[in-house]
């Protein structure tokens, strides 16, 4: 355990902003636990490599003894945060928004902890947003809000500029803001931490709490303690681009939409000066050992790194498969661009064909009975995953950025473009 968390903390490069620096590093140095949370909308059914770093900060606060609260936005991802957008975003309904839910709440847990020693809350805001009707949520929480102040936030910056805000969008910066209150009420809850572009919404959740406490007399700082918010930079490679955008799209924690193979070869092609940074953010390797494994062998640093960072994700078990594909793949100074390609027909995939038509009728096995001894003997892959059923059915839910990866063996590689 560190002395100095704070620093350690800073020195990995997860502290960017803090709204009263002096007095989180008194906090989350103390040897008494405080409890902090971490909000996360699930405005989609998984979680992407932008959740990465304040999930890690989440990680490390636990880790020292802090006690942490998740709260997934039911009620707040139902309006929608309009935070950098330049449009607003597409209305969800309920049903999705309960289905999205839970499969955050489960991905989320693969890196805090939720049970045994000093577990996590998982809480869905929801179950207090939804308790008042409108008129008394405005008077207990709107009247605190100054518009002119809201609308020169940065938050709003960009729908500003593109035509301005729907009243549905500037009610967001008021419950996410009385999450913190809420939680500071029921559980002395004092630290909210997030990304830098949660920003504006955090500090108006510490202001809110200041002005609601001022007024709430008879209870004592241990009942209503202060609040403060601390963020960490955004994902960003050096030259400034946002981390976990290919040109297929988005990098995403859950395996049915980017593989573990894909998520590990993204980590292994990052750029050699952005190594450095992901071991220190991912890692528990020490500084200075990255520093110098970095300057000695860059690849092998780079290795690490990816494997480090998909066993994070994904457990050991898929993270070593995805090591292995990759030697067997480029175990010949072979890239991807050189693995043999061919056009497959989306509607096998569309039509539920069986795996083992796939495979015959694309040559990559001579015949359905090779097929059928190759998956007996744990020979055929897809995406990186073990085929075990001649009969799987194809679905679109198999094509990866636009192709599906087939693999024999250890070494044999047909990659179809799915058209």
């Amino acid at each position: 355990m560190q002395e100095n968390f704070f620093d350690y903390l800073k020195e990995r490069g997860y502290v960017y902003q803090a709204t009263a620096e002096d007095e989180i590093k008194k906090l989350i140095n103390g040897d008494k636990p405080i409890t902090f949370y971490l909000g996360i909308d699930p405005t989609a059914d998984s979680l992407h490599i932008g959740h990465f770093f304040a999930l890690m900060m989440f990680r490390h606060l636990q880790r020292r003894g802090h006690h942490g609260i998740l709260v997934i936005g039911g009620a707040t991802a139902l309006v929608g945060d309009p935070t950098g957008k330049s449009d607003m975003r597409k209305m969800m309904t309920k049903e999705t928004v309960a289905h999205n839910l839970a499969e955050v709440r489960a991905l989320a847990q693969r890196f805090i902890k939720t049970d045994g020693d000093n577990p996590a809350l998982v809480l869905d805001n929801a179950e207090w947003i939804n308790r008042y009707n409108y008129v008394d949520f405005m008077r207990k929480v709107g009247v605190h809000f100054n518009v002119n102040k809201m609308l020169a936030s940065e938050a709003y910056s960009k729908r500003m500029e593109n035509g301005g805000l729907t009243f549905l969008e500037m009610g967001y910066m008021l419950m996410q803001a009385y999450d913190f209150v809420y939680l500071n009420r029921e559980y002395g809850c004092c630290l909210e931490i997030g990304g830098s572009d949660q920003w504006g919404n955090i500090v108006a959740g510490t202001e809110l709490s200041r002005k609601m406490n001022i007024h709430d007399e008879g209870k004592t700082h241990e009942e209503r303690p202060d609040t403060f918010g601390l963020t960490c930079p955004l994902l960003m490679t050096k030259e400034g681009k946002k981390m976990g955008k290919t040109e297929e799209g988005t990098l995403w924690v859950a395996r049915d939409r980017t593989t573990p193979f894909a998520f590990y070869q993204y980590f292994y092609n990052i750029a050699d000066e952005n190594t450095e940074m992901l071991l220190k953010l991912f890692t528990d390797i020490p500084s200075a050992e990255i520093e110098s494994l970095c300057r000695t062998d860059i690849i092998a640093a780079k290795k690490r790194m990816a494997y480090e960072v998909t066993k994070l994700v994904h457990g050991e078990e898929e993270a070593q498969k995805a090591v292995d594909a990759a030697q067997a793949l480029f175990a010949k100074g072979t890239n991807m661009d050189d693995v043999p390609t061919q056009s497959a027909d989306k509607a096998l995939f569309e039509n539920g064909t069986a795996f083992i038509d796939l495979v015959a009728s694309c040559g990559f096995v001579a015949s359905k009975g090779e097929a059928r001894r190759l998956i007996a003997q744990g020979g055929l892959s897809m995406n990186g995953a073990r085929v075990t059923d001649a009969e799987q059915k194809l679905s679109v839910g198999d094509i990866r950025d636009g192709s599906v990866l087939l693999q024999k063996g250890k070494k044999t590689f047909l990659r179809l473009k799915v058209e």
